[in-house]
């Protein structure tokens, strides 16, 4: 049985594929966890072969938020799908959410609107995006990654989520890589799988 469980979540128009790269190497790191990708469950508006959570299309700062009320349904489908096969259903704190982008809103939508209280959340180059209300859960430790020279979500974004989240009560770390656009940099994921570490090895002492 495997001992934890990454669920990648990629970003608008993009595939869960796309994180195999980085599931291979972070498969060294931690070497009893199974690292899986799935698609979201739309496809992209603007064509191609590519998903995303949500439309984007006529996106504004003030129908974002029922944007993602309205895909959490989905979200949920291929989230429970993929805890279940893997066999986590009853080990939602050995499950963490890594996402990218849209990924990201999702991944941290997931955790403030108390639907999946996981183990672990990285998100990268995301932002806040949850409606109201949001829940405060202890259960799951955050870690966000921003690049500050990111153009399609400022680091402003990051700086009001980790304000937002830590408001809430949450555990919360934040850390902005200079130079990075909107991307998964090298920097970038070797910080998230150092907390994932940390974070999968901190549960198993707990519970020791």
């Amino acid at each position: 049985m495997s001992d934890a469980l990454v669920i990648f979540l990629h970003g608008v128009g993009s595939r869960g594929a796309d994180f195999s790269g980085l599931g291979e190497l972070w498969q060294e790191a931690l070497p009893d966890a199974q690292f899986v990708a799935p698609d979201a469950p739309q496809p992209f508006d603007f064509g191609g072969n590519g998903r995303q959570w949500f439309s984007v299309s006529g996106v504004t700062e003030i129908n974002r938020p029922e944007r993602v009320r309205e895909a959490r349904a989905a979200f949920n489908r291929v989230i429970a799908g993929v805890i279940t096969e893997y066999g986590f259903a009853d080990r939602l704190d050995r499950v963490a959410l890594v996402g990218f982008s849209q990924g990201s809103i999702m991944a941290l939508d997931a955790v403030v609107s108390g639907r999946w209280p996981v183990g672990a959340v990285v998100a990268f180059s995301g932002r806040l995006a949850s409606p109201p209300p949001l829940s405060h859960t202890d259960a799951t430790p955050i870690l966000l990654l921003h690049g500050t020279d990111d153009a399609t979500m400022p680091i402003t974004l990051c700086r009001e989520a980790q304000i937002a989240l830590t408001g809430l009560g949450m555990a919360v770390a934040a850390k902005e890589l200079p130079g990075v656009g909107h991307e998964i940099s090298a920097e970038g994921a070797r910080i998230a799988i150092q907390f994932l570490q940390d974070q999968f090895e901190r549960k198993v002492a707990t519970h020791d």
